[in-house]
């Protein structure tokens, strides 16, 4: 049947007084010839079927057009500051005023890692504090907040009354500044503060408190600030579930816990996605809320025991700008790794 139809196709026209050049291919599946059709062979366009032109693919270039405004700023302050930014990590002796460097090491990874002593002296503000500070804020505050972020979107969506009303109460934290909120928190876990009245104690939370304890109202503050993004991502992903399958649910008397975990939960599997991609990027880079909270790395003068990664680069980007270029690139690889892993186990987890 298709060998007929190809010699029907190729059988002399009397409209055309120029036999087009035919090339063929054979669709098994559908049992049909494939033919790319052009008037000259010599002569044939890259964008052509059947005489028909490809006009998208041919106009290629205005797409590009308007995308160059925004690629343009891409390549100025990501793409170039990134090359940038590696290129001095390997400088030695880089001058921060001057760019003048002696030459390229890999010294200025193993005196921030604790590997290799700069005149003399081991830094270790770095390991101590920033790395673990870092570590201990992503792996704490991401799932708690993810967590209570998900179940104050199930609660918001089941309220028919005043839903829009606690919506936006919900969001205005993320619409405030950062700093601000900061020293609110800082008042309220002050020593004499309002948690301490409530609680009738007398911890040291803020000025002058440990490491550990000063840790406890940091990580309240990231989960507070961080749920109002998580809460309207989450929200959006609810209401575009299907109800029937809550209405399954419910005639198979399943408990709102079965609900919620069995069929809310899959359903919103890219959203958690993509919450919890950007709250491991975001958690990784933290840094104001530690100046909100304690006006400095530490929770006094000279102390550096709040310090974070991003922190660490701030302080030394202008009298050991290597070291925070490599605190960078050390910042950038670990937060690859972990976004290329998460998007690895979502290949499995994820139902789209």
């Amino acid at each position: 049947m298709a060998e007929n139809a190809a010699k029907s196709l190729a059988a002399p026209n009397d409209f055309f007084v120029e036999r087009p050049a035919y090339q063929e291919g054979y669709d098994e599946k559908s049992n049909t010839v494939i033919r790319l059709v052009s008037p000259n062979k010599k002569k044939a366009k890259a964008y052509q079927v059947t005489n028909i032109e490809d006009v998208a693919s041919k106009n290629n270039w205005k797409a590009w057009l308007y995308l160059a405004p925004a690629l343009i700023m891409v390549i100025i302050f990501l793409v170039y500051p990134l090359i940038n930014t590696i290129f001095i990590s390997f400088m030695n002796d880089y001058d921060y005023t001057t760019g003048a460097f002696h030459g390229f090491t890999l010294s200025n990874f193993g005196v921030i890692l604790h590997l290799t002593p700069y005149n003399g002296v081991y830094e270790e503000f770095f390991t101590r504090y920033a790395i673990p500070n870092t570590f201990i804020i992503v792996f704490l505050t991401v799932p708690l907040s993810t967590l209570i972020a998900l179940l104050i979107s199930v609660g918001l969506n089941s309220i028919k009354w005043f839903q829009k009303f606690l919506q936006t109460v919900f969001f205005l934290p993320y619409v405030t500044n950062a700093i601000a909120v900061g020293m609110v928190f800082s008042v309220l876990f002050d020593q004499n503060g309002i948690i301490n009245y409530l609680f009738h104690t007398d911890a040291v939370w803020i000025y002058g408190a440990t490491r550990w304890m000063g840790m406890i109202p940091l990580c309240i503050y990231i989960v507070w600030s961080s749920l109002p993004f998580k809460i309207l991502i989450f929200l959006s992903g609810l209401q575009g579930i299907d109800k029937q399958y809550y209405e399954a649910a419910r005639i198979d008397a399943a408990s709102h816990w079965k609900v919620l975990w069995r069929i809310t939960v899959p359903l919103m599997s890219p959203q958690i996605l993509y919450i919890i991609i950007t709250s491991f990027i975001g958690a990784f880079k933290e840094y104001t809320a530690v100046v909100g909270l304690f006006n400095g790395p530490g929770t006094m003068p000279g102390d550096y025991s709040m310090e974070t990664i991003v922190y660490y680069i701030y302080i030394n980007l202008s009298t050991h700008t290597a070291w925070a270029a490599a605190a960078a690139v050390f910042l950038f690889v670990i937060i690859l790794i972990f976004t290329l892993l998460q998007l690895w186990i979502s290949k499995k987890r994820v139902h789209y």
